[in-house]
């Protein structure tokens, strides 16, 4: 087995304005609420942002159908955390996120309209922290944000976003959530029952999973308990951070 590489503590001192970019509803809410949680509790604002609706996730339900209603959930979700703002993406579907200019524009112009200090998205290597095989729409949109963060400081890429009013702003620190080789945590301790009610508010979502998918509690448990032992915490949200 090889050793785990020590983590250091966030210093949430660092920032005070955080930006959460995901490809679906849901993807925040496997462990990166937690962190919200304790970041709007500690007076700090957070906006999410949805690339698609999510809206091919759901087996039985058309996309038609899957869309508002996954999209209301997220909604719900965030709100479990504190946060007030969460926007959605148009022109990108579920399933078929491609990394690309119109992506990199997008994720761009909320950067300069929202101007955080901190960028939180999911990783964009191949597998999770666990192992686990990642999803294109994540890798996609992980790399994506982290161009997006360049652009968005860079006032000769991207003209026309200086023409619609949004001056470029550069943005300090990026975490990669899941990454497999995770370099900082947040200590989430006294935020795991936020995290479970946020998972739990995507019910229909996880009702299509089918009765043998572990409970929010049981799930949240394993990923935010992962590295108790190794780190000196309850629960700890690991990432990768760039500066």
């Amino acid at each position: 087995m090889t050793e785990q590489t020590r983590l250091e503590p966030l210093d949430e001192s660092t920032f005070e304005t955080v930006l959460c970019v995901a490809a679906h509803p849901d993807d925040l809410e496997y462990g990166l609420a937690a962190a919200v949680d304790r970041w709007v509790r500690a007076g700090k604002t957070v906006t999410y942002l949805l690339v698609t609706r999510g809206e091919a996730g759901i087996e039985t339900m058309p996309p038609a159908q899957a869309g508002p209603l996954r999209e209301q959930e997220e909604r719900d979700g965030a709100a479990r955390v504190g946060v007030e703002v969460v926007e959605f993406l148009a022109g990108f579907a579920d399933g078929v996120v491609e990394h690309g200019l119109p992506l990199r524009r997008a994720i761009a112009r909320e950067i300069r309209r929202r101007r955080p200090d901190l960028l939180v998205t999911i990783t964009y290597a191949d597998s999770f922290a666990g192992g686990g095989v990642n999803q294109a729409d994540h890798r996609a949109v992980g790399l994506a944000v982290v161009d997006a963060r360049a652009d968005a400081g860079n006032r000769w890429v991207f003209l026309e976003l200086v023409d619609e009013g949004h001056e470029p702003w550069q943005v300090a620190l990026v975490l990669l959530g899941a990454d497999p080789a995770p370099t900082h945590f947040v200590d989430v301790s006294d935020h795991f029952d936020a995290a479970i009610a946020s998972l739990s508010a995507h019910e229909a979502y996880l009702s299509a999973l089918g009765p043998d998918y572990p409970e929010p509690g049981e799930l949240l448990g394993e990923i935010l308990g992962g590295r108790s032992d190794d780190l000196g915490v309850r629960y700890s949200v690991p990432g990768r951070l760039l500066g």
